[in-house]
């Protein structure tokens, strides 16, 4: 005899209906539900073990004490333990002997370029080109203000310019005046210096309006950049008769420059970074193509 075939029981609804389609009540399946519920039992366990809630002064440090933070203390703790060697050779080493000794020019070179882009890079770029505009010199080139040996960019990172802030107060200083401005010259005259320093420069110059302007530049500007324009080192003046400009060598910028003046500052590193530190970024720096 054939069994009849079995009725599907029906499925009970929500009761909910939108345009005649009604929806059943199925049940979740019992693993994804057992899964669920783990996964708050693990929640709340984590929230208790390890630290979650966020407080005014931190977080909640949690029952196993884990801490993101003091891990990565430790592991700096441990990489400076394994270069103190190396850093106190390099401190007590003669400046112009770091090339020389391959251990310390190796780690001078990826310690002093770690020590670049997070310190120095922002300002100089990270190629160190500098940034013209700005007022942030190229390290690149031959051209220094305050001298390219490895002994003066120790000098200059150690305690900066024209800053206020260096505890031994040996910061570079000098000062522009703002002939413009303090109306030490008229704008005629200021408009005269300015062709005859795109003169020395080897620019194009207008020669109907350069009227005085070697004159001017003598008496005025001979006395930090030199009667031929070619500066000083030890003034921080720029050499005038190349073409590389720490603003710009148009007649509008030249004209900026000499009417307001330029005034930038370096900050001095020497209460920020180690003795270690500024010597590596120095000889990274020295290493680049401009050192001298």
């Amino acid at each position: 005899m054939s069994k009849k075939p079995t009725k599907k029981q029906d499925v009970a609804t929500t009761g909910h209906s939108w345009d005649g389609i009604e929806e059943y009540n199925n049940p979740l399946p019992k693993w994804w539900l057992y899964t669920f519920y783990a996964c708050i039992v693990w929640g709340i366990g984590y929230t208790v073990a390890m630290p979650a809630w966020p407080l005014l002064n931190g977080a909640t440090p949690g029952l196993l004490g884990a801490s993101t933070r003091a891990d990565v203390a430790a592991e700096i703790a441990r990489y400076d333990a394994a270069n103190e060697g190396v850093e106190a050779k390099l401190v007590a080493a003669d400046l112009t002997e770091i090339s020389a000794d391959p251990e310390l020019a190796n780690f001078s070179q990826n310690a002093g370029a770690a020590v670049f882009r997070t310190w120095c890079a922002q300002c100089h770029g990270s190629g160190a080109g500098g940034q013209q505009s700005l007022g942030y010199p190229n390290l690149l080139d031959q051209d220094w203000l305050w001298g390219g040996s490895i002994e003066d960019i120790h000098f200059t990172v150690t305690h900066g310019i024209r800053n206020e802030d260096d505890p031994e107060g040996e910061a570079r200083f000098s000062q522009m005046p703002a002939f413009g401005k303090d109306e030490l010259l008229t704008d005629e005259e200021i408009a005269q210096v300015v062709q005859y320093v795109r003169k020395l420069s080897g620019q194009e110059f207008d020669s109907a309006g350069l009227g005085d302007g070697e004159t001017l530049f003598i008496d005025n500007c001979a006395s930090c950049h030199a009667e031929d324009g070619t500066g000083d080192r030890a003034q921080g003046a720029p050499n005038l008769t190349d073409a590389i400009w720490l603003y710009g060598g148009d007649v509008e910028t030249l004209t900026e420059t000499i009417y307001n003046a330029r005034y930038g500052v370096m900050p001095n590193w020497n209460t920020r970074l180690s003795e270690a530190e500024i010597r590596a970024v120095a000889a990274y720096v020295h290493s680049l193509g401009g050192g001298e």
